[in-house]
């Protein structure tokens, strides 16, 4: 292999072409909600239009409908949040985005189109010239997304090198500055170790800087901030952060904390089972949820009452099994508001689309109140 600052060095074999790709307490949730808004004004056209994307999955207990009818757009500057439980379709929505799943296994529907282009369908030439330089993915596990047998340095050089066109000095100089600007000390240091020689907060802040090296139009952040300590996830936010006010950087979010869902981003959609229940501006879902699941989620973070932690409510059960969904609708096994018509017949979304949308799926909405007062029991 050439020397890892050599101008002509080649491309590392093994190495990801896309900033991570896979070798295969925040703020108080209501606390700056949408605060961003403001200084990130929207395009007149959506950089991301999503449309009724379904992703099947072909296993060996049948057939498996992962994300089903999922539609959403994303604006320039705009930040996107996507959440719910462990399952319920949010990275598998991410990785489609980028043509990422197996295809052998793996079958997607619908239309996800970047800056007008159609990407369901798109060849692998015209998904490498997407992935990484206009739209990069932070990963949720850096273990298995950085490949253990080169040096950090060598994989994010050989990013930078794919998308910059920086050779040498240049750009290991910018892979010290990007490391540096998430927080890990020592960066140039950093650059000659192993990913198993890094802390695991470490190896997320390497994807991360992986991933923001090249000023993505759009970046996919997939919990970036799971593995770091609440000072470096503040750290990481407010770089994130500056970086979308300097360059127009559009991202969707997929986390389960709703502290850093009200401190960064404008828009919100709430995934159950594959679909999107409810969608809205975060402000909005966070004072009135309309949809019961929504507000079991806001119920269930910890409050303080007076001098003590109020004990937190549970939403009852467990997601279903997506190879044996109820017939209707989906939450209504769980939901203390189900009737008749809920398990016989699925809720579509109802609302207003456009810039701050308000939509939901469900028979028998929530009327706004206090998701603290909803009861789950």
């Amino acid at each position: 292999m050439s020397a890892p600052d050599s101008p002509d060095a080649p491309d590392t074999p093994g190495a990801p072409a896309m900033a991570g790709a896979p070798a295969a307490a925040g703020t108080t949730a209501g606390a700056g909600a949408g605060a961003g808004s403001e200084a990130r004004p929207a395009a007149t056209a959506p950089l991301l239009a999503v449309e009724d994307l379904r992703v099947r999955f072909d296993t060996d207990h049948g057939r498996v409908q992962a994300v089903d009818g999922v539609s959403f757009t994303l604006r320039a500057g705009e930040t996107l949040a996507i959440v719910g439980e462990s399952g319920c379709g949010k990275t598998v929505t991410a990785l489609s985005l980028l043509g990422l799943l197996p295809k052998r296994i793996a079958t997607s529907t619908g239309s996800i189109r970047y800056q007008g282009r159609e990407l369901v369908g798109a060849d692998e030439r015209t998904l490498r010239g997407v992935r990484g330089g206009e739209m990069a993915m932070i990963f949720q596990e850096p273990m298995t997304a950085l490949n253990p047998v080169f040096t950090v340095g060598t994989q994010l050089r050989e990013v930078i090198r794919r998308h910059r066109g920086l050779r040498g000095h240049a750009a290991r100089d910018l892979a010290a500055e990007v490391l540096a600007s998430t927080g890990i000390p020592q960066p140039r240091e950093r650059l000659e170790q192993y990913p198993h020689e890094l802390s695991g907060g470490m190896r997320q802040r390497v994807l991360i800087a992986m991933a923001i090296a090249c000023d993505p139009k759009m970046l996919i952040a997939d919990e970036p901030t799971t593995a770091l300590d609440v000072t470096t996830q503040a750290q990481v936010l407010e770089e994130i952060r500056a970086l979308q006010q300097r360059t127009g950087m559009a991202m969707l979010l997929i986390t389960h904390d709703l502290g850093v869902v009200a401190e960064l981003c404008e828009r919100a959609a709430v995934m159950y089972c594959g679909q999107v229940v409810e969608t809205g501006a975060v402000a909005d879902l966070f004072r009135a949820p309309r949809h019961p699941y929504t507000a079991g989620l806001l119920a269930s973070m910890p409050r303080l009452r007076g001098e003590r932690v109020a004990e937190l409510p549970a939403i009852p059960g467990a997601v279903p099994d997506l190879a044996n969904l109820p017939e209707g609708c989906r939450f209504a096994p769980r939901c203390a508001r189900a009737q008749a018509r809920c398990e016989n017949e699925l809720p579509l979304l109802r609302g207003v689309s456009g810039p701050g949308e308000s939509a939901y799926a469900c028979h028998f909405p929530l009327d706004g109140t206090d998701p603290a007062d909803t009861d789950h029991e």
